[in-house]
Parts: C-alpha cells; structure tokens; sequence
C-alpha cells in the first residue's frame, strides 16, 4: 500500500472517529410489573384481582435518545419513545409505536426548540411536586389526563437559566388517534382548513429550582373539535387546566404540594374543580424509600368531590432494580364513581361509593 493510501485511510479512520465523538445515541428502559387488588369494584361491589398493564410505580418504556454536536455550541437531538404494557406485551398510549414521545428538533444555549409528539408544560410543572407521580394509586386515579399529558403536531421550547426555566407548546391537531372513549386518545385530529381553532392545545410555564427547594406556575389549554371525545365537540369550547406547585426537602425528607384549577367547557353541571395534593417521601435507609400524598377533588357549586389517600414503599436491590408496595383508598361523594386505580380501566365502584387497592410489584431500568 502507498504513502498517499495510508494516509487517505488515516483520514477516513480520524473522520470516523470524530463522527462517533460528536454524535451519540442512547437506549434505554423500564419495565414495571404488578399485582393489584381493589375492593368494592361494580355495582355488586366485587374484589378485583389484576396485573394491570398501564403502570405500576411508573410505567414501563422502552427508548432512543440522540444528540449529534453541530458545532458552536449548537445540536440536534431526538427522542422517540414508546410505552407498553408488561402483562400483555401490548402497547399503551392508543397503540402509537411511539406514544410517550416522538420529536427531532434543536438545542443551544438559549435553550431546546422540538417538533413532534412530546409533553405538555403541565407534565413538566408537576414533575417534582406531585411525589408519587404515575403511581397505580395516585393524582391520575383523580385527573387521567395528568398521565397523559402529551401532544401530537406540537412544537415546544424549554430553556433554563440561571435556576429559571421558561417552556411553551403549541399543537396544530393535539390528538390525532382513535382509543376512546380514553385519554390515550380522544379523536381531536385538527389542522383544518375550515376550522382554524380545531383541536388545537397550548401550554406555558414558569419554574424556579433552588438546591433545597423549587415552585412552577403553568397553564394548560386544549380546544375540542368534532367527533372529540370528553365531550369537547366543538372548537368553541375548551379545557383549562392551571397550575401551582412547589416542592422542598427539609433534612431527609422531600415534601411536595400543589393545585390544579380546571375550567371545562365539557362539564355543563360543574365546570370548574380543584385538585389539591399534598405528600412527602422519606429514605429510611440508603435503600428503603417510604412516600405517601393525600389527594381532594372538589367540584365548585356541586355535591361531586373524592378523597384520596396513597402510601407506597420501595427497596432498592440494586441501581436498576426495585421491589415496592403501595395501598389506596378512594372516598367518593354525589354521583362520583373514581377508581382509587389508574393502573388499567374496569375498576371503578359504583357511584358515591369508597374503595380500596393494594398493589406489589418490581420495576427494572436499563
């Protein structure tokens, strides 16, 4: 081989190196899988044993991450990122490949500008407050759109500075699949020529993270449009959702509150409701971690409101790999009939009537 080849190949070999160095593409996951069981469920108030199939302590996942280094500072990046359920192998999020998000989009010093599926300003604001999060037995069991709160056809931006980040989305069809009536999809497709207003979604928000402690202000608002499910049929009606919450960890304890005022358009008898939550979450030992939220939904000028209390406690057998159990008990009053569980639909009493849930399960990450 000649001096001119080699020195050709070392070129190809530095390019291949660099190419490698600037880009990155990570896969990663989660698997978590239960056993529950709820009192009271149906008209009969019958037990109900299950391994539901849309979370546990979290729900499972599997996905792809990537950025690639554009120089000065700018990258690109992606995520795509699909949710299933382990009981069946099916997945979640209305049976998108890729429901919990799919975006490509850019990212500096002044912040990430995305297109695609990905998550309201809502998701993002409640991230550190709502303690046990998508827990079987928590805030989703109250508001399922907490756990849903994903747009298709949305662009977003996210910055932070200085402890401050500011976030915006804007959806042109918030929801273009058919699963319903459920909130992995409710049928509201938009970007209609006709109807400039259909299905659109747009959210902001406001947060300020300290080492010790941190609060977020956010609104949410979606637009309905014809054949929606929610009853938001019309795009002259709308769902808002507002938000406060706040978190802060006092010595070993982390403690979280918040409030959620909703203005639905849908619910003719009581439009408008508060979701209050408070919780706190304890590591009793390097590798026991003990939580628990008290949740309370009131409808304003109605008789309908719940109750909501949940504990859980989780040992960490390793980095990746947990065991954790967590109980619930739902009060409902008026014509109210919440399951205590978001963990998979079919549970829910009759109505005005309480239940309980017990749930064990293990959850592993890669």
């Amino acid at each position: 081989m000649n001096k001119i080849a080699l020195i050709s190949l070392g070129v190809w070999a530095a390019a291949c190196t660099t190419a490698q160095a600037q880009s990155n593409v990570t896969v990663y996951g989660l698997l978590d899988a239960s056993v529950e069981h709820l009192t009271n469920v149906g008209a009969a108030g019958d037990g109900l044993t299950r391994m539901p199939g849309l979370t546990g302590s979290v729900p499972s996942r599997l996905g792809f991450r990537g950025t690639e280094d554009l120089g000065n500072g700018l990258k690109a990046v992606f995520t795509l990122e699909s949710g299933f359920g382990v009981d069946g192998g099916t997945f979640n999020q209305g049976g998108r490949a890729f429901g919990r998000q799919a975006f490509v989009g850019l990212s500096g010093n002044w912040g990430t500008l995305t297109l695609g599926r990905q998550y309201s300003m809502l998701f993002w604001s409640q991230l550190d407050a709502d303690i046990l999060g998508p827990n079987a037995f928590g805030s989703a069991s109250l508001d399922n759109y907490l756990p849903n709160a994903r747009v298709d056809n949305a662009i977003a931006y996210r910055g932070t500075f200085s402890g401050v980040t500011l976030g915006a989305t804007y959806s042109l069809g918030r929801d273009t699949v058919n699963a319903g009536p459920s909130p992995a999809g409710t049928n509201c497709a938009g970007e209609s020529a006709t109807d400039k207003q259909a299905c659109r979604q747009w959210s902001v928000m406001a947060k300020y993270d300290a080492p010790n402690w941190g609060v977020a202000v956010a609104v949410d608002e979606m637009r309905g449009g014809p054949g929606a499910f929610a009853g938001l049929t019309s795009s002259s009606m709308k769902d808002r959702r507002s938000t406060l919450a706040g978190w802060a960890k006092v010595g070993g304890v982390k403690v979280g509150a918040g409030l959620i005022a909703r203005d639905n358009d849908a619910s003719v008898a009581a439009p408008r409701s508060n979701l209050w939550y408070v919780g706190a979450a304890y590591h009793a030992t390097p590798a026991l971690v003990l939580d628990g939220e008290v949740f309370k939904l009131d409808y304003k000028n109605s008789r309908n409101s719940a109750m909501l209390y949940a504990l859980r406690a989780t040992y960490n057998l390793s980095k990746r790999t947990a065991v954790y159990a967590t109980a619930g008990h739902i009060s409902n009053k008026g014509t109210l009939a919440l399951s205590v569980s978001n963990a998979a639909a079919g549970g829910t009493p009759a109505a005005g009537e309480g239940q309980t849930g017990v749930a064990v399960g293990i959850r592993h990450s890669f």
